[in-house]
Order: C-alpha cells, then sequence, then structure tokens
C-alpha cells in the first residue's frame, strides 16, 4: 500500500560535497556504526509493524542515514520518505541490545531535511501554519475564542456530517481539537503554591503550551498535589515554549532558541527541580544539555538546567519512597495505564507512575497489550500523516479495550487526544467513583470512559471529589 502523505514530493537543493548531510551536526559515523541491523527493534517498531518494510524500520532508516553520509544517496527520495515516516518514539531504543542512539541519529537527520529539502507549497504550508499556531499560549488562548464556539456547533448533526466530508489532514485535524473551556483557556495558576505542612522541597512547574490552554486542570491538579506532598511550588511568570514539537519536528534554530530562554527564565529560580507534566516537554528539556553542548556561551547551562528537570510521577514517586504526606480517599475502579512514547522510551520513566497510581486506596492498574507500541501522536504526526496515525490509534484503542478499564490515564496531551479519538463506546463502563461522590462521566472522548492525566486522579483521590471526566 502507498502510505506517502499527500503533497509530500519535494527537489533537494544543492549539497555541499561527498556527504549529502551539511557540515552541521550530521549523523555521527559512530552511532551509525553502532547498529549490527540484528532486527530486535522490528517487533516494537509501529511502521513496521504497520507496512512490514525493511526500509520502514530503524535498521532500515539507519541503512538509508548510512548511504546519504557516504554520498551515495541524496536527502531527496527514499531518505526523506521514510524519514518522515518515522514517529520518533524511540521504542527500538528500549528493544535495542547493541545500544543505539536512534534517537541521536534521527535528532541529527529531521534538521538537515528540514534545512535542504524542499517541500511541496502545500505541505510547506500546511507545517507553517502548525508552528505559527502551537507553541504560543497567546495565539492558543485566542483561539480558544472561536474553539468554543465551534464546539458547541458541532454537536449539531449537520455540522457533524460536514466535519466528516473534510478530506486528508484538515479532517484530522478537525476530529483532534481538544475540549475548550473559556474559563480554562484564560486561567492563571499563582505565582507560588506553599506546601502543605513542613516543605520538602522547592520546584518549579513547566505550564507548557497547549497543557496550560486547553489542559489547564492538569496543571492545577498537579500543582495542588506537589503541594499535598510538601513541595513548594513556583509557577514562573513569562515562561514560554520549551521547543518540544519544533524539536521533534526537526526545526532545530527555533527549538533551540526557545531552549535558551526556557534555561534563561528557569535557572534564576533556585529551585531543586524544574517538574514537567508533559512527556514530550520533559524529554525535550532533558535534552537541552545534548542539544546545546557546541555552544560555549550555554553549554554548561543546559547541562545544569536538563540535570535539574524531572517529570512530576519522578517527583512524586520519590517524596512516597518514605510514605505519602497526604492521605488518600479510596477510587475503585479499574485503570489502564499507557506508557506515553516520550515518557516511557524516551526517558525511561515507567515504574514511576505506577508508583503513584498504586498509592491510591482500592485502585486496579492494569497494564495495556502491545503496551510499548505507539498510538499514533506523535507530536504532530497524527496530523502530518493522518493515515498510518489513525491505524495505531485504532489498534491502541482495541488494545485498551481488551483490559475492560473503566477509565484510562496517561502523561501526555496528545496521547489523551489520539486514544479519545479512537476509543468507542464499549470501552469500560465508565463506572468510577471514590467512597465519597459519584462522577460526572461525561469524558474527552464522549464514550463515559474518563481520560485522565495520573496526578488528576490523585489530586481527586486526595481531595476526596469527584473523579474528573478529563
Amino acid at each position: 500500500m502507498s502510505t506517502t502523505p499527500a503533497g509530500s514530493a519535494e527537489t533537494s537543493l544543492p549539497q555541499p560535497g561527498p556527504s549529502a548531510f551539511d557540515d552541521r551536526h550530521p549523523p555521527r559515523r559512530e552511532l551509525l556504526d553502532d547498529c549490527v541491523h540484528c532486527g530486535f527493534c522490528l517487533p516494537t517498531c509501529p511502521t513496521y509493524q504497520l507496512w512490514g518494510e525493511e526500509m520502514d524500520s530503524p535498521r532500515g532508516r539507519i541503512y538509508l542515514i548510512n548511504l546519504a553520509e557516504k554520498g551515495e544517496i541524496g536527502l531527496e527520495g527514499p531518505l526523506r520518505e521514510h524519514i518522515d515516516r518515522c514517529l520518533g518514539c524511540m521504542a527500538c531504543v528500549t528493544a535495542c541490545p547493541s545500544g543505539v542512539q536512534y534517537d541521536k541519529l534521527l535528532e541529527a537527520v529531521r534538521p538537515q531535511l528540514e534545512r535542504n529539502v524542499r517541500r511541496t507549497p502545500a505541505d510547506r504550508l500546511f507545517r507553517e501554519a502548525i508552528f505559527a499556531l502551537f507553541p504560543y499560549k497567546r495565539r492558543l488562548r485566542a483561539a480558544a475564542v472561536p474553539g468554543a464556539v465551534y464546539e458547541r456547533l458541532r454537536t449539531l448533526p449537520v455540522v457533524r456530517r460536514l466535519a466528516a466530508t473534510v478530506p486528508g489532514r484538515l479532517g484530522a485535524l478537525e476530529s483532534l481539537l481538544p475540549p475548550v473551556s473559556l474559563r480554562d483557556a484564560f486561567a492563571h495558576l499563582p505565582e507560588r503554591i506553599s506546601a502543605t505542612g513542613r516543605p520538602r522541597a522547592t520546584v518549579a512547574l513547566l505550564t507548557g503550551c497547549v497543557q496550560d490552554v486547553f489542559f489547564h486542570r492538569v496543571n492545577a491538579a498537579t500543582a495542588r498535589v506537589l503541594a499535598a506532598e510538601g513541595c513548594d511550588v513556583v509557577v514562573p511568570r513569562g515562561q514560554q515554549c520549551c521547543g518540544a514539537l519544533e524539536l521533534h519536528a526537526g526545526r532545530e534554530d527555533g527549538a533551540l532558541t526557545r531552549a535558551r530562554k526556557t534555561i534563561a527564565r528557569f535557572e534564576q529560580l533556585g529551585v531543586e527541580h524544574v517538574v514537567a507534566n508533559v512527556a514530550g516537554c520533559g524529554s525535550a528539556m532533558k535534552d537541552y544539555g545534548h542539544l546545546l553542548a557546541d555552544d560555549p556561551g550555554w553549554a554548561q547551562r543546559a547541562a545544569a538546567f536538563s540535570a535539574s528537570v524531572r517529570d512530576v510521577h519522578e517527583v512524586l514517586a520519590d517524596l512516597l519512597a518514605d510514605g505519602p504526606r497526604a492521605p488518600r480517599h479510596p477510587v475503585r475502579a479499574r485503570v489502564a495505564y499507557h506508557d506515553a512514547c516520550h515518557l516511557g522510551h524516551a526517558q525511561g520513566v515507567r515504574a514511576q507512575p505506577r508508583a503513584v497510581l498504586r498509592s491510591i486506596p482500592g485502585l486496579e492498574v492494569v497494564d495495556i497489550p502491545e503496551a510499548a507500541l505507539c498510538c499514533g501522536s506523535a507530536g504532530i504526526y497524527n496530523m502530518v500523516a493522518p493515515g498510518p496515525a489513525a491505524e495505531l490509534g485504532a489498534r491502541k484503542a482495541a488494545n485498551i479495550r481488551t483490559v475492560q478499564p473503566d477509565l484510562v490515564v496517561t502523561g501526555n496531551p496528545g496521547c489523551m487526544l489520539q486514544i479519545g479519538k479512537y476509543l468507542k463506546p464499549a470501552a469500560g463502563n465508565g463506572a468510577v467513583a471514590n467512597d465519597e461522590t459519584t462522577p460526572d462521566t461525561r469524558t474527552l472522548d464522549g464514550t463515559g470512559l474518563p481520560l485522565l492525566h495520573p496526578v488528576q486522579l490523585l489530586d481527586a483521590s486526595i481531595r476526596g471529589v469527584p473523579v474528573p471526566r478529563s
């Protein structure tokens, strides 16, 4: 089957020398030589699982990168095609017995393609539109106003029918629109939330872009939970996008500019940790030290900053090691935990979210079949490659249904939207309650099956309030 996204043909720009790559951070020869082409990566690679094509596997892509590094092929054609098809989920990094750093290879190649391969006008326009909106909180807040109006309109049958006819990428974008609450979109956390009782740590919270505008409740729950467990939480004003979305799409210049601004904003706070509650953001910030290693003015600052970054589950798991400070109210529910790729694979944070969830009395935490396989969200992938993303989303939803959960939790907003899109009403019964309350069962995906961030569930348990719907 053909899997090339619509509008993705291109022409190559001139290349300077025998290697097809320019001299700005090309893929390193020693990283390419680490791959022994053993095939352990194949069962975990989403695109290889979909199509069974060798060049759509990690070792196949490394083979193409190797050819380009030797100057035997250009950046246009097969290399661009198969790198674009890669979700960047990093499941292969987890699976590889040889320690191949495919993440570093992909991180080097994608900017090369963005600089040196010209996309079609339609493809360029669509991508530029994405990056003209999503990294900017003010623009997202402005977009939330018509978004809230449209959310009401699309409950009408005629609007739903019209939306179903929107083709390709625009249709995918429409179907992934997050739920909009204007109150949440324009809300701000206090600049400091004091710890309950004696402070055990002082942390700063990255509020994010899409996270803060469309998933502000997750940020509020994160701050409350950290404070309940003894953290003074600093929420600096003026923080901007961390650059994760651009970094994972190969837009290197923009990503590095945002990295420097993020470091400069947070390093002056004097906190023990910078806390992220979005898998992609945490992964990017932990990588700043590598990304800026050859910048004399920023290398040490970036390394120190990256060393301070922790996912919220890491912080909470460390605090729970001595026992939880905040009492928990029981939540009688069966919860399916989905490992977001940039949390499980990129950061290696797997045990901590499960430990945090199991601190809630009455909660049964179950794993999902094919847990290592990406749901198809992958940054902007489900917008620029809606076909394969749909296959992966449907596959993930089917796997979730097999464990018959009452709710689903995951540490990434993109995963929540992607999974919610493909879950059907048969998944779960929505019967989630703690001992004191019965929850509102309207949910993100409209089926009665809540999709939450783990901290939202923990927050409800600590406060003894209804389990939120989203």
